[in-house]
């Protein structure tokens, strides 16, 4: 049966500090978005905000969702025998 694999110490630190990295330049971007703007600004950083979002989740899943495949173990033994 397949398991779920736990992450480790390092891989969870690893998460958090992209988390925090993400959430300091997500409100630097909106901070310094339309400074001294008089008129209407194209929203520039959502672009960045969503596309970081995105590898944001990316990384947790990889972190909290993984699961261990069967065929691994099959697959280096071929690898270093053939």
């Amino acid at each position: 049966m397949i398991q779920k694999v736990k992450p480790t110490g390092k891989q969870k630190t690893m998460f958090l500090i992209h988390f925090v990295i993400f959430a300091i330049a997500t409100i630097a971007q909106i901070m310094l978005y339309d400074k001294g703007a008089t008129s209407w600004v194209y929203p520039w950083p959502a672009w960045t905000i969503a596309a970081w979002g995105l590898s944001l989740i990316g990384h947790w899943c990889a972190v909290y969702t993984s699961y261990e495949d069967a065929g691994h173990k099959e697959y280096t033994r071929q690898e270093h025998n053939g």
